[in-house]
């Protein structure tokens, strides 16, 4: 019988060096709002930004980084899925409008190793950094006998603050609106249970170097998702964004129509932008049907903005000023599908 809490398997003192190590990162993320750091029961944020809106509300979203974090896991590479973390939650929110406030993480290990903690919280701050969001919090759990002692899963919440008349929804999108598309980094952190399927994940296979790629596999998979507040927050100031689809799981097919009001149709002309190739080689390796491959994988385009066709200039303006690639991928305009691919 286990005589102590270290005999069943959880090491408290890591657990304490953990939160040393990771304390100056979370600091590093901090604006005048918050009002407390780590170690308290909770975090504190005030609502300084609220006073100027006549109805400040509340957006919030939480998501988790998948079967992307077995790729980390393989190469002993943990510093960038916790930019994916928070990526999936912030790029949430900002498709309402929202810029977000902060963040907080949690993260489950078998066995708890302080450096590498370390290393997936400094993803988690440099994500918060690139969202301009404070990490105000969160949670490291040691669970030795469920989790293998390698291994570790790591999801994230995020709360945004937008006034109420500015909030982006899909109500607003109508017929002759234009679709303007935001490149994507790669496979961001959806459909990776069946890139797990088609590819070799092993450190051998990851670290093969492909022509066709310009980099290793692992290299091109392991890659974060873009985060798109920033450039939202752009547009936004641009011109009138009447919808926004966030392309995660389910691809284009899933998640456009979440923003089309009935009776509209949004047309995606393919061949508008350019796809990274990894997509390319998992549809060969995998034999994948095209269409199925626009039903899991956001196929180069991470965003997609409904803009009023007499702002899309200056959006698409706006967008490469705040560092994006940006392109008109399609329009809306009258029909029974919400969304059609040509």
């Amino acid at each position: 019988m286990p005589k102590s809490y270290a005999d069943a398997g959880v090491n408290v003192e890591a657990g304490y060096e953990t939160v040393s190590l990771i304390k100056d990162m979370a600091a590093g993320t901090f604006d005048k709002n918050v009002l407390s750091g780590l170690g308290s029961f909770g975090g504190f944020y005030a609502l300084a930004d609220a006073a100027n809106m006549k109805e400040p509300t509340l957006i919030s979203g939480t998501d988790g980084v998948g079967t992307k974090l077995r790729i980390a896991m393989v190469m002993d590479k943990h510093d960038t899925v916790g930019i994916d973390c928070v990526a999936m939650c912030v790029n949430d929110i900002a498709c309402h409008g929202a810029k977000p406030l902060f963040f907080l993480d949690y993260l489950a290990v078998g066995k708890l190793v302080p450096e590498r903690a370390a290393a997936l919280v400094k993803g988690v701050s440099e994500g918060c950094k690139q969202a301009g969001c404070a990490l105000i919090g969160g949670e490291t759990a040691e669970m030795p006998g469920f989790y293998a002692e390698d291994d570790y899963d790591m999801a994230g919440f995020a709360v945004g603050l937008v006034d109420k008349d500015k909030i982006i929804n899909g109500e607003a999108i109508k017929s002759g609106d234009i679709l303007i598309g935001l490149q994507s980094s790669g496979v961001h952190s959806n459909g990776f249970s069946l890139v797990r399927k088609v590819c070799p994940i092993t450190p051998e296979g990851l670290n093969t170097y492909h022509e066709r790629l310009g980099e290793t596999l692992g290299e091109a998979l392991l890659r974060p998702t873009r985060i798109y507040v920033n450039a939202v927050q752009a547009a936004m100031a641009a011109g009138s964004i009447h919808g926004i689809a966030h392309i995660t799981g389910g691809g284009f097919i899933e998640n456009v129509p979440r923003i089309i009001p009935d009776g509209l149709c949004a047309e995606i002309n393919l061949g508008t932008w350019e796809e990274p190739p990894v997509f390319a080689l998992l549809e060969e390796w995998g034999e994948l049907d095209r269409t199925e491959m626009y039903n899991i994988f956001n196929m180069g385009i991470g965003l997609v903005l409904a803009v009023d066709p007499e702002d899309a200039s200056d959006i698409l303006s706006a967008l490469s000023e705040a560092g994006e690639t940006a392109c008109v991928i399609g329009g809306i305009v009258e029909g029974p599908e919400k969304v059609a691919l040509k």
